[in-house]
C-alpha cells in the first residue's frame, strides 16, 4: 500500500476536524448520543466540497421528514405492535421506492427519510411518550454532524470538482474523436465494441461527477447547464457515429469502393474533428456546404445506392452539427470557469422526471425487500422480547436502503457485514478499555485520532472507500449506540449481535428478492426501449423527439456500465441499443414527415403499424424482424412513394432518410431496394 499523498492527508484531517467539532458541540449541549454527530460527519464526507454540500442538504431534509413521521406514528401505534410494524415497513418501503425511481441526487433525501424513521422510531417504542425528545436529540446530533462537516470541507482548503470534471470531460471528447476518426478513416480495422465501451464508461463517470456541479464552491457552478448539455450532446453523437458506420458499411458491401468525393469529405471531417479544442467553428459551415453539394437528387429512379448516399450525407451533416455544438458548449464552459458565464443558446439539457427512465419493477422489489427485512427482524424482536431487537431492525432498514439502487445489492451488503465484523475488536478496545479511562475532551481527541485519521485516508482512495467506510461505520456506529459511560461487555456483545443479525437479514432478503445479473438488468432496459418504440410508432400525435431522445440517451447511459459486466463477449446488446435509438429517431422523423408530406401518408401508416406490432411483440415474445415479412415490403413501398411523390426537398429527404434507417436497422441482410416499384398497400 502506497504512502498517503497530500490530498488524502488533507481530506482525512478535514473529516476529523469536522467530526470532532460536532462531537464537542454535542457534549457541550448535553446530547445523549454525541457519537451520532461524529458518525454523521463522516457519512457526508466527500472528496469535493460541492459533493459534501449537496449531500448535506438532502440529508438534512431526509432527517427532518423521517423524524416528523416517527413523532406522529409512534405515540399512536406503540400499543399496536402489528400496526406499528406495518406502518413503519410501509413508510420505509414507500420512501425507498421513490428513491430508486428518482435517480437524481435528491433521491438521498427519500432514502434518509425512510431509514431515519427506523433509527428513531423502533428504539422509542418502549417509551413512546419520549419519542419527541429522542427525535429532537437525533435531529440535533445529525444536524451538528452535517453542518460541521460542511463547514470543514467548504472553508479549509476547499477542493473544487472543476479539475477532475474537466479532465474527464476532455477525456470523453478525446475518446469520441478517436472513435469518429476510426470510423471515417480506418474502417477496416476499427474495434467498434471497444471504442463504444470506452466512450460509454467515460459518459457514466462524467454524469456522476456532474451531479455535484451546482453545489461546488468554484466558478464551475455557473456552468452546470452547459456541462449537462455537453454530456448529453456527446451521448447524442453515439447513435450518429453508429449510423454513419452502418451506411458506410452498406455502401462498401461486396468490395465496392466509395466515390473519391465521399472519401475526400470523410477525410476533411476527420481532420476537423481531430483538431480537438483547436478546431475552427467556421470550418463546420464549409463542411455543411460541401455535404449539401454531395447529396444526390431524390427522384423516382433513385436506387438503393442513391438513397443510402442521401442517408449518409444527412447523418454526416448531423454529425458535423453535433460536434459544432460540442465546441460551442466547451467555449461556454471555459468562459464560465473564468467567471464570465455566457447565456448563449444551447441544446436542452436532460430534464429530471418524466423524461428519465424509471424502472418501477426494480423500485417495487427494492421496497418489498426492505419492508420484508424490517418485518422479519420485528417479528423476531417481538417473539423473543429481545432488549436490543430495535438495533437489528434499524440495521436491516439501513442496509436494505444503502444499496437498493444497485442491480445486485448483495455484494455491497456482504462487504459491509464483513468489515463490520472486522471492526468489532477496535470497537471493543475503545468502548471497554480506552474511553472509560478518558476524563477530558482533549484526551478524547487524541485517542480517537489514530483510527479516524487512518480510515479517513483510506476513504479518499476509491479502491478502499467502501471497506474503510464499513470499518468506520462499525466503529463509530457502535459507540453511537451505547452510553459510553456505562457500557459493559454484555451490552457490547448484545449490540454487536444485533447489528450482525440486522445486516444479515438485509443480505438474505436481498439475495432472495433483489439479486439481478448485469445481463438481466440490461435486457430489462432494452425491453423498456422496445415498449417505448411500440408506443412511438403507434402514437396518434407527433411525438416529442426531445423527450424520447432524453429517455433513450438516459437508458444508454444506464445500459453501458452493465454491458461492461456482461459475461458473454459475443453479446450484441450494445449494438441493439444503438439500433433502437436510431430507429426511435427515425420513427419520430417519419411521424413528422407524413404530416408535412401527405402524399406518403397512405404508405407510411402500414409501416408504423407494423413497427408498433413488431416492437410490442418483441418486448414480450422475443420476436425477430424476419417474423414480419410484410414489414419489409411496406417499408420498400413507402420508400418508393417518397422518392416518386412531389414535395419539398426537406420533407422528402426526411422521409427517405427515416425509411432507409429503419430498413437498415431491422433488415440489414435484405436484398437491395428496387426503385420504381409501387405495389398495392397491405397492412402488416
Amino acid at each position: 500500500m502506497k504512502f498517503p499523498d497530500g490530498n488524502e492527508i488533507l481530506f482525512s484531517l478535514k473529516c476529523y476536524i469536522g467530526a470532532i467539532t460536532a462531537l464537542y458541540l454535542s457534549y457541550s449541549i448535553g446530547l445523549s448520543r454525541p457519537f451520532w454527530a461524529m458518525t454523521t460527519a463522516y457519512v457526508v464526507a466527500q472528496p469535493w466540497a460541492g459533493a459534501v454540500r449537496s449531500k448535506a442538504v438532502f440529508r438534512l431534509g431526509g432527517t427532518f421528514f423521517g423524524s416528523a413521521v416517527v413523532v406522529y406514528l409512534v405515540p399512536r401505534l406503540a400499543n399496536q405492535p402489528v400496526l406499528m410494524v406495518l406502518a413503519m415497513s410501509l413508510w420505509i418501503g414507500v420512501c425507498l421506492y421513490i428513491s430508486v425511481l428518482d435517480r437524481t441526487p435528491r433521491s438521498y433525501l427519500f432514502m434518509l427519510a425512510g431509514y431515519t424513521a427506523a433509527m428513531i422510531g423502533f428504539p422509542s417504542v418502549t417509551s413512546p411518550m419520549t419519542v419527541f425528545d429522542t427525535a429532537l436529540a437525533r435531529v440535533e446530533e445529525i444536524s451538528l454532524g452535517i453542518v460541521c462537516a460542511t463547514l470543514a470541507h467548504s472553508l479549509i482548503f476547499p477542493r473544487g470538482i472543476a479539475g477532475p470534471l474537466m479532465a474527464r470531460l476532455d477525456a470523453t471528447m478525446r475518446d469520441a474523436r478517436n472513435w469518429v476518426h476510426d470510423i471515417l478513416t480506418n474502417r477496416e480495422t476499427v474495434s467498434r465494441g471497444k471504442e463504444r465501451r470506452v466512450l460509454a464508461e467515460d459518459l457514466s463517470q462524467l454524469r456522476m461527477l456532474a451531479t455535484h456541479v451546482p453545489f461546488d464552491t468554484g466558478n464551475i457552478r455557473w456552468t452546470s447547464s452547459a456541462v449537462r448539455a455537453m454530456q448529453d450532446q456527446i451521448a447524442a453523437l453515439t447513435p450518429l457515429v453508429s449510423a454513419v458506420d452502418d451506411r458506410l458499411h452498406a455502401l462498401q458491401k461486396d468490395g465496392r469502393s466509395l466515390p473519391e468525393t465521399v472519401e475526400t469529405i470523410l477525410r476533411d471531417i476527420a481532420a476537423w474533428i481531430d483538431a480537438g479544442p483547436k478546431a475552427e467553428r467556421t470550418q463546420a459551415h464549409t463542411l455543411r456546404e460541401a455535404l449539401t453539394e454531395l447529396a444526390p437528387e431524390i427522384n423516382p429512379a433513385a436506387d438503393w445506392h442513391g438513397v443510402l448516399m442521401v442517408s449518409l450525407v444527412n447523418r454526416l451533416r448531423e454529425l458535423v452539427d453535433g460536434y459544432d455544438r460540442c465546441l460551442a458548449l466547451r467555449h461556454d464552459i471555459r468562459d464560465g470557469l473564468a467567471g464570465t458565464p455566457r447565456q448563449s443558446g444551447r441544446p436542452a439539457r436532460l430534464r429530471f422526471g418524466a423524461v428519465m427512465h424509471r424502472d418501477h419493477g426494480l423500485a417495487l422489489w427494492s421496497a418489498l425487500a426492505a419492508g420484508l427485512a424490517v418485518s422479519i427482524c420485528c417479528v423476531f424482536w417481538i417473539q423473543t422480547s429481545w432488549t436490543n431487537g430495535s438495533t437489528a431492525v434499524m440495521m436491516a432498514a439501513i442496509f436494505s436502503s444503502f444499496f437498493a439502487a444497485q442491480d445486485n445489492p448483495l455484494p455491497g451488503i456482504m462487504q459491509f457485514l464483513t468489515y463490520t465484523v472486522y471492526s468489532i475488536p477496535i470497537s471493543a478496545l475503545y468502548l471497554l478499555g480506552i474511553l472509560p479511562a478518558v476524563h477530558s475532551f482533549e484526551m478524547l481527541v487524541l485517542t480517537m485520532a489514530p483510527v479516524s485519521l487512518v480510515l479517513g485516508v483510506l476513504i479518499a482512495r476509491p479502491a478502499y472507500t467502501l471497506k474503510a467506510m464499513a470499518l468506520l461505520f462499525g466503529f463509530l456506529g457502535t459507540l453511537a449506540l451505547h452510553d459510553t459511560n456505562t457500557a459493559d461487555l454484555v451490552s457490547f456483545i448484545d449490540t454487536m449481535t444485533a447489528q450482525i443479525i440486522g445486516v444479515t437479514t438485509a443480505a438474505i432478503t436481498a439475495a432472495i428478492f433483489r439479486t439481478m445479473s448485469a445481463d438481466h438488468s440490461a435486457r430489462r432496459i432494452q425491453a423498456a426501449n422496445w415498449k417505448e418504440l411500440a408506443a412511438l410508432a403507434g402514437a396518434s400525435q407527433v411525438p416529442s423527439r426531445s423527450d424520447y431522445a432524453s429517455r433513450m440517451l438516459d437508458r444508454i447511459g444506464m445500459l453501458q456500465p452493465r454491458l461492461s459486466l456482461a459475461k458473454r463477449a459475443d453479446d450484441h446488446l450494445a449494438d441493439d441499443a444503438l439500433k433502437d435509438l436510431r430507429v426511435g429517431n427515425d420513427i419520430a422523423e417519419l411521424q413528422r414527415a407524413r404530416r408535412i408530406f401527405p402524399a406518403i401518408d397512405a404508405t407510411v401508416r402500414p409501416v408504423l403499424k407494423g413497427l408498433a406490432d413488431f416492437f410490442r411483440q418483441r418486448a414480450t415474445q422475443q420476436r425477430k424482424p424476419s417474423d414480419f415479412p410484410n414489414l419489409l415490403e411496406n417499408i420498400d413501398r413507402a420508400l418508393a412513394r417518397a422518392t416518386a411523390s412531389p414535395g419539398t426537398l426537406v420533407a422528402r429527404e426526411r422521409a427517405v432518410v427515416a425509411l432507409v434507417g429503419i430498413r437498415r436497422a431491422l433488415f440489414p441482410e435484405a436484398p437491395d431496394y428496387q426503385s420504381g416499384i409501387l405495389l398495392p398497400v397491405h397492412a402488416s
